[in-house]
């Protein structure tokens, strides 16, 4: 793992984004296509405006969501979907191949096999993602499953996730916030080639803690983005307030 600390929100979101586009480019270079996953939060925010603006060509590249709720429909301001129709699918130009977690699917059982059976045929070459308040990687909230094979999995949301959902504004009630969601799992996150991991805030600063110097297991899911050589923690300087001094162990 190496650690980048960014001067503010925007500087984490290029650096995080010049990253990314160079692992696209080299792998639409190398294998005339290249699969990414994404995901969406205050986090990610920066990072698409500069994705949305890079010399790609899109019509090579396929991407996966990493999380949706269950039960929201996509035409909620606060669905998965939603954010990444407007900041990243619809901003960028002819991509190949959008593959949506439906999470108010009639029938999870069959929309989780859609998905597995999708992804299991790919190699992701890089995946974007954030870092939850408490620790989460995707939605895998603390104790994560961290035996399941399966991709794609439904878990059950953890409070404190839930009421971070409401204090970031995106919904106005914990009532409100789903209680399930359909997420890429904990070994299917590791799987990528290369993972981009932002994070911002002094609200996190504790998470980054845990992702660096906790014991890797169900309780600090975050803490498994260590087991991978070929990550990249990128942080505002508050989220990085009580790590910075060691930040250069885990370059």
């Amino acid at each position: 793992m190496r650690v980048t600390i960014c001067e503010d929100k925007h500087d984490m979101g290029y650096q995080a984004a010049k990253l990314g586009i160079s692992i696209i480019k080299d792998a639409i270079e190398k294998k005339g296509h290249a699969v990414i996953a994404v995901a969406t939060g205050l986090s990610q925010f920066s990072l698409y405006e500069h994705l949305a603006k890079a010399d790609i060509d899109w019509s090579k590249v396929e991407a996966f969501g990493l999380a949706e709720y269950v039960d929201l429909p996509d035409t909620h301001t606060s669905s998965f979907r939603y954010y990444l129709h407007n900041r990243f699918v619809q901003k960028v130009t002819n991509l190949g191949a959008f593959y949506q977690i439906n999470g108010d699917a009639e029938n999870l059982e069959e929309e989780v096999k859609r998905l597995n059976a999708l992804i299991k045929r790919k190699k992701v070459d890089v995946s974007f993602l954030g870092i939850g308040e408490n620790g989460h990687i995707g939605f895998n909230d603390p104790p994560a499953n961290f035996e399941t094979d399966d991709p794609y999995i439904v878990v059950e949301l953890e409070d404190r996730c839930r009421r971070q959902q409401v204090s970031e504004g995106w919904f106005s009630h914990i009532d409100e916030v789903p209680l399930k969601a359909i997420t890429m799992s904990v070994r299917q996150i590791l799987k990528a080639k290369h993972l981009i991991c932002s994070v911002p805030d002094q609200r996190k600063a504790r998470a980054v803690a845990m992702c660096l110097y906790d014991q890797i297991g169900v309780y600090s899911p975050c803490a498994a983005l260590r087991t991978k050589k070929e990550c990249t923690l990128f942080l505002d300087r508050t989220a990085s307030m009580l790590v910075m001094g060691d930040r250069r162990q885990f370059q």
